[in-house]
């Protein structure tokens, strides 16, 4: 995911740390830091056969999590809830939702959430962002599931994280499934798998002391294909420091399915660090061959026009690309550029045609830097 990717737009506002990572220079909580410091650097995921399946596998359930600091959010906590909780009752019509809330705010998440998504008071959380701090879960294609946790170190300590830190082990526990942690720290919106032995990743977030100091980018591929049960790695550069996530991959960029992909691209008169940097990927992918040694297919995704969107918040993102699957929908977003809300609906409609598009409105999380993808993590079925 890329949460600062809105900032450079056709207002041509100069890029700087968003929402986020502003607040989170109140600082780590001690207890975070030790968290972080504790994270075994040897340790890697068992070996074999198991893979992180794509996106479209069907689902036995999807897990979220409550946000519920004031520290963070501020007075935007209530409308970001209330986001959060229209995407979890949205997803909840077509799949189970689980969602993670610390006890004293349950009550408020139960009420907005309603009766059909599950709030779990066993696995404490500090933030909604569930694709970054959730396990990753993997399937061997014979009834087995385990899942990886990523070492989520709050975005390279920019953000308190003692809670986060522990929930992809506790989530692992509750649904019965070995855990593993990685080879490498890094986030679940870092990474884009295809299930089919490819990934995506930024170097900007993943090749980065922040979160792999002394690691070279040869084995912080290596660790990420142990993981993911992958063998090749198609990097990016991505943009350094100007959001807090270092800018993730899966808020511009997306397999559908091997060999092909989906770039959401920029306005022609967008010039700022991040357009460019999708026009790059865009590039990139046009000319990169699968694990299998497949020519990839490359897909256009075109994103809105940030003179004609509802919100005027610099840090919002504008996403399309960041759109999660869940068993017969797609969940994603309209920021209110009627043309390109439109034809991003029809583009995934036409992608697939055999779900239901579900379009949000989610300008409060949006203007956090984030979107349905960031607060996502599915359980695919064994």
């Amino acid at each position: 995911m890329n949460r600062g990717m809105s900032l450079g737009t056709s207002r041509g506002i100069d890029r700087g740390p968003n929402r986020r990572s502003v607040l989170a220079a109140a600082g780590l909580t001690a207890a975070g830091a030790a968290l972080a410091a504790a994270v075994p650097p040897n340790a890697h995921a068992a070996p074999g056969s198991f893979r992180v399946p794509v996106e479209d596998a069907r689902h036995t359930r999807t897990w979220m999590a409550w946000p519920d600091s004031t520290a963070i959010w501020g007075g935007r906590l209530s409308g970001v809830q209330a986001d959060v909780a229209l995407i979890a009752r949205t997803i909840a019509r077509y799949e189970p939702v689980v969602l993670c809330a610390n006890p004293g705010s349950a009550a408020r998440a139960r009420s907005l959430c309603g009766p059909a998504v599950t709030v779990l008071t066993s696995v404490p959380v500090d933030d909604c962002w569930m694709r970054d701090t959730g396990p990753v879960f993997r399937t061997d294609g014979r009834g087995g599931l385990d899942a990886i946790g990523l070492n989520f170190n709050g975005w390279g300590n920019k953000q308190p994280h003692a809670r986060d830190a522990l929930a992809a082990g506790r989530i692992a526990a509750w649904a019965g499934v070995p855990f593993t942690r990685a080879g490498l720290v890094g986030e679940g919106g870092a990474v884009e798998p295809d299930g089919a032995g490819t990934l995506m990743a930024t170097r900007s977030s993943l090749v980065n002391r922040n979160r792999n100091p002394g690691k070279t980018e040869q084995q912080i591929g290596a660790a990420m294909c142990e993981a993911y049960g992958a063998s090749k790695v198609i990097w990016f550069d991505g943009v350094r420091g100007q959001d807090i996530t270092d800018n993730h991959v899966d808020a511009t960029s997306r397999f559908l399915a091997p060999g092909e992909a989906l770039v959401q691209l920029p306005l022609a008169t967008d010039t700022d660090d991040y357009a460019r940097d999708a026009r790059r990927q865009y590039g990139i992918l046009s000319t990169a061959t699968t694990a299998a040694g497949q020519p990839m297919d490359v897909l256009r995704l075109q994103g809105p026009d940030y003179d004609r969107i509802r919100s005027t918040n610099p840090d919002f993102l504008a996403s399309y690309a960041n759109f999660y699957l869940c068993n017969g929908a797609v969940i994603s977003a309209h920021f209110g550029d009627a043309g390109a809300d439109e034809a991003a609906r029809a583009t995934l409609t036409r992608l697939y045609p055999d779900r239901v598009v579900e379009q949000l409105n989610i300008d409060r999380l949006g203007a956090g830097g984030g979107g349905i993808h960031c607060v996502t993590q599915q359980q695919p079925m064994a």
